[in-house]
C-alpha cells in the first residue's frame, strides 16, 4: 500500500508542479506527461516517476480516467484564471481533487458508486480548504479560485485580495467557501463507517485533517493573508479520532 500510494503522489505532485511552475510551455510539458502516462500502462515510461508508478497501474487495475482528470485539471489552470459560479468551481474540483480519493478506493477494493460519490465530495471539501489557505498566494499567481457569484454575495472585489491582514470582505468570502466545506466533509463520517482496517484510519485522517484546517481558519478570524494557517499534528490527530469514534456509531 506504501508503494502505490508514494507512487500516486509523485504522479499528483509532478502534474501540479508542471501546471504551476514549469518555465516552459506548460501545456506542451503536460500533452508530453500525458503521453508518457500512456506508456506507463505499458511499463515503457520515461519519466522515473511514472517507470515507479507502473507496477501500481498494471498490478491494482485503476481505471485511467481520473489520471486524465488531473492532468486536465492543470490544462484548465493554464486557460481559466476566475470561476463564475459555485458549480464551475466544483467542474474544476471533478478534475483536481477528486481523483485522489477515487485512487484510495480502488486501492482498497471499495470503490462502490456509494462510496466514490462521498469521497468526492470530501476530496472537494479539501480543495476548497486549499483554496482558502492560498487565497493570497492564488491572487499573486493570478488566479482566484473563490467563486464569483460568492464574492458578490459578501461584496468582495479584487481590491480586497490585496494587502495585510485580510480585508472583511474577503473575511466574509472566506468564511462563506469554508462553510461550504465543511458541509461537504460531513460525508465522511458515513464513508469513513463504510472501510475497515487501515482503510478506515486513512480516510479518517483525511477528514480530520480538512475539520482541524478549517478549526485554524477560523480561529485566525478567516485571515489566511497575515500569515500561513496550517492546523498542528495533534489538532489532526485529535479531529481525526473523533471522525474515527463518530463513524464507529454509525452504520455501515
Amino acid at each position: 500500500m506504501r508503494r502505490d500510494l508514494l507512487a500516486l503522489y509523485g504522479f499528483a505532485r509532478l502534474t501540479d508542479q508542471i501546471g504551476d511552475a514549469y518555465p516552459g510551455d506548460r501545456l506542451a510539458a503536460l500533452d508530453a506527461l500525458e503521453a508518457d502516462l500512456q506508456r506507463a500502462w505499458d511499463g515503457e515510461a520515461r519519466h522515473p516517476l511514472l517507470r515507479e508508478l507502473s507496477p501500481t497501474l498494471r498490478e491494482s487495475s485503476l481505471p485511467r480516467e481520473p489520471f486524465l482528470r488531473l492532468v486536465e485539471a492543470n490544462r484548465r489552470d493554464q486557460r481559466v484564471a476566475r470561476y463564475e459560479a459555485w458549480s464551475d468551481l466544483l467542474g474544476y474540483c471533478a478534475l483536481s481533487a477528486n481523483p485522489v480519493g477515487e485512487w484510495v478506493l480502488h486501492l482498497a477494493g471499495a470503490a462502490t458508486p456509494e462510496r466514490l460519490a462521498a469521497s468526492d465530495a470530501v476530496c472537494t471539501a479539501l480543495q476548497l480548504v486549499e483554496h482558502c489557505q492560498d487565497v493570497a498566494e492564488d491572487f499573486a499567481a493570478g488566479r482566484v479560485y473563490l467563486p464569483q457569484e460568492d464574492l458578490d454575495r459578501v461584496g468582495c472585489r479584487e481590491k480586497h485580495f490585496e494587502g495585510a491582514p485580510a480585508a472583511p470582505e474577503l473575511r466574509r468570502a472566506v468564511a462563506l467557501a469554508c462553510a461550504r466545506a465543511r458541509v461537504l466533509l460531513a460525508s465522511g463520517t458515513p464513508l469513513v463507517a463504510s472501510l475497515s482496517g487501515r482503510w478506515r484510519l486513512a480516510v479518517a485522517g483525511f477528514v480530520g485533517g480538512g475539520l482541524a484546517t478549517l478549526a485554524a481558519i477560523e480561529r485566525a478570524g478567516f485571515d489566511t493573508v497575515s500569515t500561513p494557517v496550517t492546523a498542528s499534528k495533534g489538532s489532526v490527530a485529535r479531529h481525526a479520532l473523533r471522525v474515527w469514534l463518530r463513524a464507529g456509531r454509525t452504520p455501515a
